[in-house]
């Protein structure tokens, strides 16, 4: 194990880069295109804080990233069919650093139907896109 000095092999740019090679995000453009495509089901992977806080895509499946993988996988006990639909899955973080992560990540297991926001909720809020609040617990 490196000590806490040495230089990471590879830095967290780094993965995010790779990721967005395996599976390239989507513009605010194309997301807005897709807002209303049934084929589609856009997925917040923000922490409930985060929903809470700053509101959520209009009609977002809401799965926080930690999860992400086993609601995914029909062998886990934490399987949720509502990912397992047939939509295209469209990703969206804070600022598209863990969704490029989590898509990447999907598509090595094999769903290859996922892509995710550019610029995530940051962008697509600041940009005026539609925003739905939620009521906190």
């Amino acid at each position: 194990m490196p000590a806490a000095s040495e230089p990471l092999r590879r830095s967290s740019k780094d993965l995010v880069d790779a990721a967005n090679e395996i599976a390239p995000p989507i513009s605010l453009d194309e997301g807005m295109e897709l807002l209303d495509d049934d084929s589609v089901l856009f997925v917040d992977i923000r922490e409930p804080g985060e929903w809470e806080r700053l509101g959520i895509i209009p009609g977002a499946y809401r799965a926080p990233r930690g999860m992400l993988e086993f609601w995914v996988d029909p062998e886990s006990p934490y399987y949720r069919e509502a990912l397992d639909d047939g939509r295209r899955l469209v990703l969206y973080c804070g600022s598209a650093w863990r969704s490029a992560l989590a898509a990447a990540t999907l598509h090595e297991m094999g769903r290859t139907d996922v892509t995710h926001l550019d610029g995530g909720f940051s962008a697509w809020s600041k940009a005026g896109h539609p925003v739905e609040e939620l009521t906190p617990r």
